[in-house]
């Protein structure tokens, strides 16, 4: 709207020009002294003999259109002949609309989108992707270093051994976007995928679980064999395998990549389709009185929705963008960004809160001393316990990790590595299945964030029952990064076509947290 007040003020300006131009080059007024008092009256006559001109009167209408048009763009402060600044100076307007040229801060879009990581890039590519020029998208990113984001912090896993289809028909279409990379993101991303494949091992216990998890994988599209412990020896000599009934092992679409590689090709598509990156933290919801809309537990004439955010920048100064849908989807933080919007503190379908927060885990890379560890090709292996494990190079370095018991989990406050945890509970599990892991050096480790839903420990992935305008893409709790793929494309398709076109996610929507139907994933490590 600024570009198009300048363009109307340049053509006023360009057709007076234009009509003084075209009087003959030896009319006297045009060369009157500027000190001559004779030759401003007979300019001042020319335009009052020319008021009642067509042309005249056109741009005595253009004109009011300006003015009229400042008021609703300008800040008040400038819709004087001049204004003064924080400092005292004056500002001009062209100073003011030179200063938003400069800062490309969008004030209005279409689809905020409150998250830039994996998920947040990928929905923002998708919208873009498909709509160009159609969506104004702007994403919110707290952190544009990604330090602490999960999605730079995971081990970058991909397989389809999952006992929900959804999860699987997401991942199946997460390794076809691996494989097509180039495709989707352009020649200069290389997400170093490496197809080893995945193997899971079970007890007695759980070799039913896993043999009907892999019939149904199968069913669906992806490729695994299943193994006994005596072929499990075989194939695998490194292997321990007392007390291992059963493996299920991946032979395509599954091994491991770059997480940042990933996210790095999804944001540097979205831009380059015209997404708008903010690095701010949401810190408020604008609320609308909305009293035609009825809503459970809320009175007649009460309901309030949400169209502005709240973005704190990193010099301090709050700022807010007005928006016609918004997404969370903040990874660990997502369930404190739903409460800026009452979601969990409010009433009705609004005192249900989004089950997601942050859950610390912790990565230990370490190296056999005596060089007789797993081979190249082995793959990403869990045992029993939940320990995994896979190789990290080809320097001979291997990484490796489990998920905490309930009793054991650790404080959020930081990402500190408990170096312990590893002694005592990891590294005797990697010993008792890899037994040339008795001898092993820790080189390196780090913590990153689980966004753990503790509802069922799935994504949550559709719009809000109470916000007409607000999405919901969160909560994967450790496997969301082989995921944003397939979960970007979905919230792109309800947006844009107003439901799922490919992968239908309705059983991963927030009703089911409202009517308590969880939906427990088999093998979630």
């Amino acid at each position: 709207m600024f570009q198009a007040l300048q363009r109307q003020t340049a053509k006023v300006g360009h057709l007076n020009r234009g009509r003084f131009q075209s009087l003959p080059s030896c009319h006297p007024r045009l060369y009157a002294s500027s000190n001559d008092g004779k030759g401003k009256t007979d300019l001042s006559d020319q335009v009052e003999a020319n008021k009642d001109n067509p042309i005249s009167r056109t741009m005595k209408l253009l004109g009011n259109d300006v003015q009229r048009m400042k008021k609703f763009i300008l800040p008040k402060s400038l819709q004087s002949k001049s204004s003064e600044n924080k400092s005292g100076t004056t500002e001009s307007i062209e100073n003011y609309l030179e200063r938003y040229r400069r800062d490309d801060f969008q004030s209005h879009c279409d689809v905020l989108v409150i998250g830039g990581g994996g998920v947040g890039s990928s929905i923002a590519y998708w919208l873009k992707k498909r709509a160009r020029d159609g969506l104004n998208v702007v994403v919110v990113e707290k952190d544009s270093t990604y330090a602490q984001a999960s999605t730079c912090l995971s081990v970058g896993g991909l397989r389809q051994q999952f006992s929900i289809v959804e999860n699987i028909q997401m991942s199946l279409f997460g390794a076809d976007f691996m494989r097509n990379s180039k495709d989707y993101l352009g020649e200069d991303v290389d997400l170093n995928f490496t197809p080893h494949g995945y193997l899971l091992l079970a007890t007695e216990a759980g070799a039913e679980q896993l043999q009907e998890n892999s019939k149904l994988q199968n069913a669906l599209g992806a490729k695994n064999e299943l193994l006994t412990a005596s072929r499990l020896k075989q194939r695998f000599p490194w292997m321990n395998t007392d007390g291992i009934a059963l493996g299920c092992h991946g032979l395509e679409k599954e091994g491991w990549f770059d997480p940042w590689a990933l996210l790095s090709g999804f944001r540097k598509r979205a831009l380059e389709y015209g997404a708008h990156y903010v690095e701010g933290e949401m810190v408020g919801f604008g609320f609308r009185h909305q009293p035609d809309i009825l809503a459970e537990g809320i009175e007649e004439g009460a309901y309030e929705g949400i169209d502005r955010a709240f973005i704190k920048m990193k010099d301090g100064e709050v700022r807010e963008i007005k928006f016609a849908i918004a997404v969370i989807a903040a990874g660990a933080q997502s369930g404190a960004v739903a409460r800026l919007a009452r979601i969990g503190t409010g009433k009705g379908m609004l005192s249900i809160p989004l089950p997601v927060e942050p859950r610390k885990r912790f990565v230990y890379v370490f190296q056999c001393e005596n060089d007789q560890g797993p081979g190249i090709n082995t793959p990403l292996t869990i045992d029993p316990s939940g320990t995994y494990f896979r190789r990290d190079g080809l320097g001979g370095n291997y990484l490796g990790g489990k998920s905490p018991l309930p009793e054991q989990e650790p404080s959020a406050a930081n990402l500190e590595v408990d170096h312990t945890f590893f002694d005592q509970t990891v590294w005797p599990n990697l010993a008792h299945l890899v037994p040339s892991f008795e001898a092993i050096k820790v080189k390196n480790a780090w913590a990153g964030y689980y966004e753990f839903n503790t509802f069922d420990e799935n994504g949550i992935i559709g719009p809000h029952p109470y916000y007409n305008n607000l999405y919901i893409a969160t909560g994967f709790s450790g496997h969301g990064i082989q995921q944003t793929p397939a979960v970007g494309r979905a919230v792109s398709e309800m947006i844009i076509d107003g439901g799922f076109r490919t992968v239908d996610l309705t059983r991963f929507g927030f009703d089911r947290i409202i009517i308590d139907q969880p939906m427990f994933e088999a093998n979630i490590f």
